[in-house]
């Protein structure tokens, strides 16, 4: 088995790089966007509004964790979800930078 080559690379590199690859999938994009659109919620919300079996759901909730894009917290017999603030920030602070130094390059 070869050797990873993530030590040649920042920690905010990896960082990035571990958040855009849970990031990756598109049933993880539309968790995430069903979270912004609610307060709060609950995992078989989630499973309502995806065309998604409850296990595949839960499987895509945790890589979403893994990667801290969301908290969950222990609600009764329920995990309540929500995006993770300081994550995102991040998430935006990336991408802002990008927009900006687009901004001053021109080819």
């Amino acid at each position: 088995m070869g050797a990873s080559k993530s030590d040649s690379f920042s920690a905010e590199h990896n960082e990035a790089a571990g958040l855009f690859k849970a990031l990756s999938h598109p049933a993880r994009i539309a968790i995430v966007e069903y979270l912004l659109s609610v307060d709060s919620c609950i995992c078989g919300d989630i499973v309502n509004e995806l065309p998604l079996a409850q296990p595949t759901i839960s499987q895509h909730l945790k890589e979403l964790k893994n990667a801290n894009i969301i908290k969950g917290n222990i609600e009764g017999t329920a995990i309540c979800y929500c995006l993770n603030p300081e994550t995102m920030a991040k998430i935006e602070d990336y991408f802002a930078l990008i927009s900006k130094k687009l901004k001053m390059k021109c080819c």
